[in-house]
């Protein structure tokens, strides 16, 4: 009994001697591997963002997301021309930049040529045969104005309500109407001036 009692104190003896060996192995190692780590991670491209005490950490993109492009700006008034004439399905569907380019020209509302060949002949639906004058343009008890091609037209008109009209002082609607119309009894302008409103 008393050789097994030994025997188990020899075995609990030298078994504490093993584990504290390991412990004094294992933890140096494992202290040095910690301090590495940690070393590594300071001295590398690293993002740390603490939240409520805990620390994360992110590699940096060696890129980051870029947008190239360019903002062009564009003048939407041809669109709107374009868009109110094909609502229509006007003929006039084709010549939109050229109406707002020819308004510019001779400094009009670029939606008064269409508004006017609006209240005149429902944007060019009901005009003399091949005159291309949607504007009533010319039209008169003698006979009617004709023009070669819807360009010439936008053109003459466009020219002549600057030179005749607002350039002579007959500057709104109503002053137009005065002298392009002047037995409408107010219909011809209110038209204008809707249709006008619908371009907004």
């Amino acid at each position: 009994m008393a050789f097994s009692k030994s025997m188990n104190d020899d075995f609990s003896f030298w078994k504490n001697i093993f584990l504290v060996a390991v412990f004094f192995t294992i933890t140096p190692v494992t202290l040095g591997i910690s301090l590495f780590s940690l070393i590594s991670l300071k001295t590398s491209d690293v993002v740390k963002e603490s939240f409520s005490g805990a620390k994360v950490y992110a590699s940096l993109p060696t890129k980051f997301p870029s947008i190239d492009g360019e903002v062009e700006s564009k003048d939407a008034r041809g669109e709107i021309i374009k868009k109110y004439l094909e609502s229509y399905n006007s003929p006039l569907v084709p010549y939109s930049d050229l109406i707002v380019e020819t308004a510019d020209k001779y400094n009009l509302d670029f939606r008064l040529i269409p508004a006017i060949a609006r209240q005149e002949s429902n944007l060019c639906k009901i005009i003399p045969p091949s005159s291309y004058n949607c504007w009533g343009w010319g039209i008169h008890s003698k006979g009617t104005l004709g023009f070669s091609s819807f360009e010439e037209g936008i053109e003459t008109v466009s020219k002549g309500i600057r030179e005749n009209y607002l350039d002579k002082g007959y500057t709104t609607v109503e002053d137009i109407m005065s002298k392009y119309t002047p037995q409408s009894n107010g219909s011809w302008a209110r038209g204008v001036n809707q249709f006008i409103a619908e371009m907004e």
